[in-house]
C-alpha cells in the first residue's frame, strides 16, 4: 500500500469520524468513540493527530511491510513510535545505517534495512535481542502479545540470558517504555510484526 492511498484512506476515516462526532454532540459523543469526555473539538482535534502520526509512521518505515490479516492503523501507529519516537534502532540494528546514510557524519539519514531490528548490538555482557518476525511463528523476537506486554511493562527476561546477572533486562530502558499505553505497546508489536526477518549484521 503506497503512501498517498494509505493517507487516502485515513483521511477518509478521520471525516467519518469528524462527522459522527459532531451530528452527535457533546452528550452523546463518547458512546461507541470512548474520548473520555472531551467534546466534539477536542475529539476531532484527537483523532486528526492520532492519523497524523500513523501516515508519519508509514513515511518514515525504513523496510518494506507485510500488511496482511495487520491492523493497518496499529502498524502505522507502531511505526512513529518505533520510528519516530523510541529509538529502537540504535539498541538493535547493527550496523545502525547503511553507508552513505549516517546522519552523524552529516549524510542523509538511511536506516540499515538489511539487519533492521535484528539485534546484535553489544553492551558489555549483553547483545541486543532480535525483535523481527520469528520465521516459524512470526511472532516478534518469538513473544506472545501477552510475553511482549509482560517484558515491556516489567523488564522480567523471559529467555533469562543472564541468570548470573539479574532476571530482568539491564539495558534495554523497559522502566520509561512501561508507561506506554496499551494501545502503544499493541501498535509497537503489531508494527514488529509487520517488518520482514533479519538477522544480525557486523
Amino acid at each position: 500500500m503506497n503512501s498517498r492511498r494509505l493517507s487516502m484512506m485515513l483521511g477518509s476515516l478521520l471525516v467519518l469520524a469528524i462527522g459522527y462526532v459532531s451530528a452527535q454532540g457533546p452528550q452523546e459523543s463518547a458512546a461507541p468513540f470512548n474520548f473520555n469526555g472531551r467534546d466534539a473539538r477536542e475529539a476531532t482535534l484527537f483523532l486528526g493527530s492520532e492519523i497524523a502520526r500513523i501516515v508519519r509512521g508509514y513515511e518514515i518505515a525504513p523496510v518494506r511491510l507485510d500488511l496482511r490479516r495487520k491492523d493497518v492503523a496499529l502498524v502505522g501507529l507502531g511505526s512513529y513510535l518505533v520510528n519516530g519516537a523510541g529509538g529502537c534502532n540504535d539498541c538493535h540494528t547493527t550496523p545502525n545505517y547503511a553507508p552513505g546514510g549516517d546522519p552523524f557524519r552529516g549524510q542523509p539519514k538511511r536506516v540499515n534495512a538489511v539487519n533492521y531490528l535484528a539485534g546484535g548490538v553489544t553492551f558489555g555482557p549483553f547483545t541486543s535481542r532480535n525483535l523481527t518476525p520469528d520465521p516459524q511463528t512470526g511472532r516478534p523476537a518469538n513473544l506472545t502479545f501477552e510475553q511482549f506486554r509482560q517484558t515491556m511493562r516489567t523488564g522480567v527476561d523471559l529467555k533469562n540470558a543472564h541468570p548470573q546477572i539479574s532476571p530482568l533486562l539491564q539495558v534495554m530502558p523497559w522502566p520509561v517504555y512501561q508507561d506506554m499505553t496499551e494501545r502503544d505497546l499493541r501498535a509497537i508489536y503489531e508494527y514488529l510484526r509487520a517488518i520482514p526477518h533479519a538477522e544480525p549484521g557486523s
